[in-house]
């Protein structure tokens, strides 16, 4: 169901941010921080209603792990760093979000230098 929800979830993240981007027509990626963005909402929601025993860990699982997981991993990240919020972590939270923006941004650029060499 993980499987699944995750081809769905990518898919309809091409779809979405494809569809904003031309619509906005613009160099900012607008369609890709939509996409973040709706991720976090949605995610909000989803364990907002698993914490309310409105929906079970399966359709958690599916939905905010599958289906948004495909979506956006970014909404996964920001669920973490609820927790971390809530629980008073401050300096956790700090670290986490720091450490995750700029070493993802060093990895990325690294990862995109190491296609140069070949």
């Amino acid at each position: 169901m993980i499987g699944a929800g995750s081809f769905l979830g990518g898919m309809f993240r091409y779809g979405l941010a494809q569809f904003v981007q031309f619509k906005v027509m613009s160099a900012f990626p607008w369609g890709t921080l939509t996409v973040n963005i709706l991720g976090c909402l949605l995610i909000g929601i989803v364990y907002g209603l698993t914490d309310r025993g409105s929906i079970t860990q399966e359709a958690r699982l599916f939905l905010a792990t599958g289906v948004l997981g495909g979506f956006t991993t970014y909404s996964a990240f920001s669920v973490e760093m609820l927790g971390l919020l809530r629980d008073g972590q401050f300096w956790s939270l700090g670290a986490y979000a720091s450490t995750t923006v700029l070493i993802g941004l060093a990895a990325t650029f690294v990862g995109n230098s190491i296609t140069k060499l070949f």
